[in-house]
C-alpha cells in the first residue's frame, strides 16, 4: 500500500519534471532575438521569461480561475509598492480608468459626489481611455493644452480652466514623464478637487522622491503588453483615499454592496440581518447592489504572471531609463531637426517612449514611413488632439483657450521604443536611420 505522503512526493517529482520540459519549450519560444535590419524593432514590447509563464501555469493547477490567492498577493505587493490604502485589480488599464472615475459618482460621497454636468479637467493630447470615462458618466471634459517639450499640462492654462463647476482632474503622466505635481496638488487642495492620476505609462516614476500614482485620491495602472510589466491584459486602481476603498470594489464587482472576496460569505457577519432600500428585511447581502457597476475582475492566471513580473520591475525601469538617456545623448546632434523631450527638475521619469517633435524641413509622416521601411516601429502621440477625432466631434465639452501645442504634437510628434529588450545595437540602428533621413532633408 502506497502512503499518502509517498504519493504526494511522487506527484511533486512528476510536476518538477513536467515544468522542466515546459521551461525548455518556453525558453525556445522566447529566445528569438531581434535582428537589426531584419526583424521589426518594436515601439513597445513586453519582456517575458519562462518563469513568468510557468507562474501562470502554476496558478491553473489550483483549479481556481477567478479572483483568489494570487490576486490577493498581487494586490498586497502593489499596495506595499505605493504605500497605498488599498489596491483593486481589474481586467485592463482602461477598466481601471473607468472604475476610478465612476467611483467618484457614488452617492455615498454625499456633496462630493460627481453629478451629471460637472466638469472634469483633462488633456486633449493623450489616450482616449483617460477621457472616455468622463463622457460615459455624463460629465463634461474640459480640455487643456500641453507644454512642449514636457508634453504635460500647461499649469497656467489649468488654473484658468477651473470654474465652480470643476470637480476633478483626471490626466496621465505623458509617456512616463510626471506632470508638475507640486502645482497640480496645490490647485487640487485650493479648489477641493478630486485627482485621478493615470499612471499607466509611468509605473515606477517619481516626483520629489515620491512615486507617481501615490499623489492622487486614485491612480491607475495598465498591464497590457506594451507597459512596464504585463499580465497580457490587466490593470489596477491604486486607492490613496480610504473613503473610496469599498466604493471602487463595489463598482468592479457588479455594483454589489457586499465586499466579501470571491468564494467567501458573510465577512461582515450581517449577511441576513440588514435592511437596504425597499428590499425585504434580511435580504441576502451578497445580492444587494448599491451602485450600477460592472464585472471587471482580474483572473488568477493574470495575477500569477503579474506577481512574477513585478519582481523584475526595478530592472525594467532601469533599462527604460538607460535606453531613453542613450537616445537623448545621440540626438543632441540633431536638435536643429527635432525638439527633444524634457522633464520637471523634481521628476524622475519611468519612460514609456522616446518622443520627438519634428522641425522644418522634416515631415513627420515621411520620416515614420522611411523608418517603417527599415523595420523600425514608431507610434504617434496617441490620439493627437482628441477633439478632432471622429468619435468626439459631437461630444459636450469645453476647451480652455487654444490647443496650440496639442495640435503641434498631433501633426509633428512621434515616438520610438525604449523597451527593456532593446540593446545599444537596436538604439544605434534607430538613431542612424533617423539621422540619415534628417541629413538628406537638411
Amino acid at each position: 500500500m502506497v502512503s499518502k505522503g509517498s504519493s504526494i512526493k511522487k506527484d511533486d517529482i512528476r510536476k518538477k519534471e513536467i515544468f522542466l520540459q515546459l521551461k525548455e519549450m518556453i525558453d525556445a519560444k522566447l529566445s528569438n532575438e531581434i535582428e537589426v535590419g531584419k526583424d521589426l524593432i518594436p515601439a513597445a514590447a513586453p519582456k517575458l521569461e519562462a518563469n513568468d509563464i510557468l507562474s501562470g501555469i502554476e496558478s491553473l493547477l489550483n483549479c481556481w480561475l477567478t479572483e483568489g490567492e494570487y490576486c490577493q498577493m498581487f494586490e498586497r505587493s502593489l499596495k506595499n509598492y505605493f504605500n497605498a490604502t488599498s489596491v483593486v485589480l481589474t481586467n485592463s488599464g482602461s477598466s481601471a480608468n473607468l472604475l476610478a472615475l465612476s467611483s467618484l459618482t457614488s452617492p455615498q460621497l454625499g456633496d462630493r459626489a460627481l453629478k451629471k454636468g460637472d466638469e472634469v479637467i483633462t488633456l486633449a493630447a493623450g489616450f482616449p481611455t483617460t477621457v472616455n470615462p468622463i463622457i460615459q458618466n455624463g460629465l463634461i471634459p474640459v480640455f487643456v493644452d500641453i507644454q512642449i517639450p514636457q508634453y504635460n499640462i500647461d499649469i497656467q492654462a489649468l488654473e484658468r480652466a477651473i470654474t465652480p463647476q470643476t470637480k476633478a482632474i483626471m490626466m496621465a503622466h505623458s509617456l512616463g514623464n510626471p506632470f508638475n505635481l507640486t502645482e497640480v496638488i496645490h490647485l487640487v487642495k485650493k479648489h477641493k478637487l478630486w485627482l485621478i492620476e493615470d499612471n499607466c505609462d509611468a509605473f515606477g516614476a517619481t516626483y520629489a522622491g515620491k512615486k507617481t500614482g501615490s499623489f492622487g485620491d486614485l491612480s491607475t495602472l495598465s498591464f497590457f503588453p506594451a507597459h512596464h510589466i504585463t499580465t497580457g491584459e490587466g490593470g489596477a486602481v491604486i486607492i490613496n483615499n480610504p473613503a473610496l476603498k469599498k466604493i471602487v470594489s463595489s463598482f468592479r464587482n457588479w455594483g454589489r454592496d457586499c465586499w466579501c472576496l470571491s468564494g467567501k460569505d458573510n465577512t461582515c457577519g450581517q449577511r441576513f440581518c440588514q435592511t437596504h432600500g425597499e428590499l425585504p428585511d434580511g435580504y441576502d447581502h451578497k445580492y444587494v447592489f448599491s451602485h450600477i457597476g460592472y464585472n471587471l475582475k482580474m483572473t488568477e492566471t493574470q495575477a500569477a504572471i503579474g506577481n512574477s513580473q513585478l519582481k523584475k520591475l526595478p530592472s525594467f525601469i532601469d533599462a527604460r531609463r538607460y535606453n531613453h538617456q542613450y537616445l537623448f545623448k545621440k540626438f543632441q546632434c540633431l536638435k536643429e531637426f527635432f525638439i527633444l523631450p524634457e522633464f520637471e527638475k523634481e521628476a524622475n521619469p519611468s519612460w514609456f517612449g522616446f518622443l520627438l517633435t519634428c522641425k522644418e524641413p522634416i515631415q513627420r509622416d515621411e520620416l515614420i514611413q522611411a523608418l517603417n521601411e527599415k523595420k523600425i516601429g514608431t507610434r504617434l502621440f496617441f490620439a493627437g488632439n482628441i477633439t478632432k477625432q471622429p468619435a468626439y466631434r459631437d461630444i459636450v465639452c469645453r476647451i480652455q483657450g487654444e490647443l496650440k501645442n496639442t495640435d503641434i504634437a498631433m501633426n509633428q510628434a512621434f515616438w520610438l521604443g525604449v523597451s527593456p529588450g532593446l540593446t545599444d545595437a537596436h538604439l544605434d540602428y534607430m538613431f542612424d536611420a533617423v539621422q540619415q533621413f534628417a541629413l538628406n532633408k537638411g
